[in-house]
């Protein structure tokens, strides 16, 4: 399901900063949203540090970033701290978002079929369309310079 050329789906969720976010604040802004299955695990934890080693090129752009998984605030909160995250993660417990965007349902571990969280990514213009979608990211680590890549 590719989300490019629709309008963004509206979300709510608790901030690793303390604060709800919602897609509505962040009118006239690009945001790129990146879901990921969980906090402090190999792959994830490559993707993310990749997003923070560009974040500097999003921040100059006035690009919102933003981080998305099952995770609890307290797993986030540790996840920033370990690896100096300069963006907010995302807690969808219940993968409220995470499945209107896609990137929650069946896929393929090590050959077995499963129901989880689909590494993906979004970025959405200031007007709410959705520019790209990468609907399952292969490489987590090299993710990160493609969506780098996509915005300059």
């Amino acid at each position: 399901m590719s989300l490019e050329g629709k309008k963004a789906p509206d979300f709510k969720l608790e901030g690793s900063d303390g604060k709800p976010h919602s897609l509505v604040e962040y009118a006239g802004k690009t945001v790129i949203i990146f879901f990921y299955p969980k906090d402090n695990t190999s792959g994830c934890t490559k993707e993310a540090c990749g997003f923070r080693d560009g974040y500097r090129q999003l921040q100059d752009r006035g690009i919102v970033l933003l981080g998305v998984s099952r995770d609890s605030i307290t797993s986030h909160t540790k996840f920033i701290s370990a690896y100096n995250l300069p963006f907010v993660l995302l807690s969808d417990p219940d993968t409220s978002m995470m499945t209107a965007y896609g990137a929650f349902g069946e896929k393929v571990m090590y050959g077995k079929k499963t129901s989880g969280t689909i590494r993906s990514t979004v970025v959405i213009g200031p007007d709410g369309i959705v520019r790209k979608h990468w609907s399952k990211v292969a490489k987590a680590e090299q993710h990160p310079a493609q969506v780098l890549e996509y915005i300059s």
